[in-house]
């Protein structure tokens, strides 16, 4: 068997958890672990040549940080970097390279730099692998969303590869998308035009990041990359204690796990506690649907997501195509309405003079239900559930509500079995949504997000978030209510950021609309509102 090469990048990967900021001592006492286990070489982090947001010394890794660590003698250090940020114009910016490549190897602790590349880059990329020659550097081209590429296409970037100075091709399974039949057509594609050392980056989507690294040694790939814990971006990585099991039962070696299981307990599982990287079924679908691993993470990590608004997101981000992140494609599930806000419908229809009952998701609403039927049998408000909240009497229910676009995705499913008819911002959603929702009654009530902004109109309003509630005072109260009533709005857990984005939303409300009346009537943990019992009312 080959030599095979192990490459931790705990660091470089992991750092888009916490900005690549990790303390000198945590970063010295993880160069000796690796040491001690065998590893081979460790990538400290990027060289990013933007600096923009905080980002700590992983990010950039310079010389002078890289020469204050304490670094094994038997340890190889390797950089990586972007390749688009070192292309201008479909040109090569030497002035860049120059400013992230300082010095010759020499002079540097530095032995590897890595190249993260799409492939439609690597042919002006290519030069660039020259000069890292030139200087005296070991270089790779990680070739990114390697899932994407077909026979011919890998065949033509080993071709090109080849004809230039690069030591290594890694494939960069960047959308966890791989899974391990595939490991050898991929391998066999590269090797038609490439004779030297191929190298393998698993992120763990579908959990198979283990599983198609140990492929890829069968099939010919030696330079193996992995993570303590696993961690890195989205689901992470195939993780750096289980590799080393592998590589034992492969070389017949026995390495001492002590250290590697003591930094993981002592430094690495209280990260995992807080960042929370690993696999789950968001992660697992979007490796199945070739969909960005960020687009996840992002989801994860902004409490505004719910698990139905995740789901309903990847699958409008599969059907759009999201191979690539980007942060406008988040804003706009959230807040997708389009132009200046209109709609058709005029709330002052339903609404004017009356009493409103707004029914929302809390579990309060189960509780204390036969209170609000009698409640709604007395004073007869208008009725109106949002989303798909319903009560065992469901025909006193009168409308209902909906304006979160993956909410609906989610959801139209139900609306189209539900007698209701639904007031949504029909005109500012995209075409597809008068597709999905014909033969429903819908009431078109259009929708605006203008930050710390309440303005209610007959048609249309402006709202500080895309959150129903906000959309669904706005409509009442463009419709000129007389007193509006809440049921089931219990808040969150103590702690939740929910909380505070609503207490906020409640009091930009008071503050707009001063006269208005706006009473709970069972228990609620916003602070912003008044609050009633519903058994005093009937």
């Amino acid at each position: 068997m080959k030599k095979l090469i192990n490459l931790d990048c705990s660091l470089r990967d992991g750092g888009y958890y916490n900005n690549w900021d990790f303390t000198d001592d945590f970063i010295n006492n993880y160069l000796k672990v690796l040491e001690s286990v065998n590893i081979d070489y460790c990538e400290l982090g990027f060289r990013f040549a933007k600096n923009s947001g905080f980002k700590g010394s992983c990010a950039f890794t310079s010389e002078k940080f890289i020469n204050s660590l304490e670094i094994p003698s038997q340890l190889k250090i390797a950089v990586m970097i972007n390749g688009s940020e070192i292309i201008d114009k479909n040109n090569l910016n030497f002035d860049v390279i120059k400013k992230l490549i300082p010095v010759k190897a020499q002079q540097s602790k530095v032995k590897l730099v890595r190249v993260a590349c799409h492939s439609e880059a690597i042919e002006i990329i290519l030069p660039f692998f020259d000069f890292l020659a030139d200087q005296g550097y070991q270089s790779a081209c990680n070739i990114t969303q390697i899932s994407e590429k077909n026979a011919d296409d890998l065949s033509n970037i080993s071709s090109l590869l080849s004809n230039s100075k690069v030591d290594i091709i890694y494939l960069a399974d960047s959308l966890g998308s791989v899974i391990p039949n595939q490991i050898k057509y991929i391998c066999k594609s590269i090797r038609s035009n490439w004779s030297g050392p191929i190298g393998i980056h698993a992120h763990d989507s579908q959990g198979l990041a283990l599983s198609n690294t140990i492929e890829a040694i069968k099939n010919d790939i030696t330079w193996l990359d992995s993570t303590i814990t696993g961690i890195g971006r989205g689901p992470g990585n195939a993780k750096t204690e289980e590799l080393i099991v592998e590589m034992d039962n492969l070389l017949n070696r026995d390495t001492n796990l002590v250290p590697l299981i003591k930094i993981i307990n002592d430094k690495f599982k209280p990260l995992k506690d807080k960042y929370m990287w690993g696999t789950n079924i968001f992660y697992y679908l979007a490796g199945k649907y070739a969909i960005h691993p960020t687009y996840i993470q992002s989801m994860l990590t902004d409490f505004r997501y719910q698990e139905e608004d995740m789901l309903a997101s990847i699958n409008y981000l599969k059907n759009k195509g999201a191979k690539r992140f980007n942060y406008g494609d988040l804003d706009q599930l959230r807040n997708f309405y389009k132009g200046n806000p209109f709609g058709t419908w005029n709330s002052n229809s339903i609404f004017k003079n009356k009493e409103v009952l707004i029914i929302g998701p809390g579990k309060q609403v189960k509780k204390h239900e036969k209170a609000l039927i009698s409640f709604i049998k007395k004073i007869k408000p208008v009725v109106l559930a949002i989303n798909t909240q319903t009560l065992t009497e469901n025909d006193l229910i009168d409308v209902r509500v909906a304006c979160h676009p993956t909410r609906l995705l989610t959801d139209i499913k139900t609306h189209l079995k539900l007698q209701e008819p639904l007031i949504i911002p029909l005109s500012m959603l995209p075409e597809e949504f008068g597709t999905y929702l014909k033969g429903k009654e819908t009431l078109d009530y259009g929708i605006g997000i203008s930050k710390g902004e309440f303005k209610c109109e007959e048609k249309f309003s402006l709202v500080p978030n895309s959150l129903v509630l906000s959309y669904s005072l706005a409509l009442v109260t463009g419709g000129n209510v007389n007193n509006i009533y809440l049921a089931g709005f219990d808040g969150y857990k103590d702690n939740d950021a929910r909380n505070d984005e609503v207490n906020d939303l409640l009091s930009q409300f008071k503050n707009c609309y001063p006269n208005s009346k706006v009473t709970a009537i069972t228990p609620t943990k916003y602070k912003n509102i008044v609050s009633k019992s519903v058994y005093g009312l009937f």
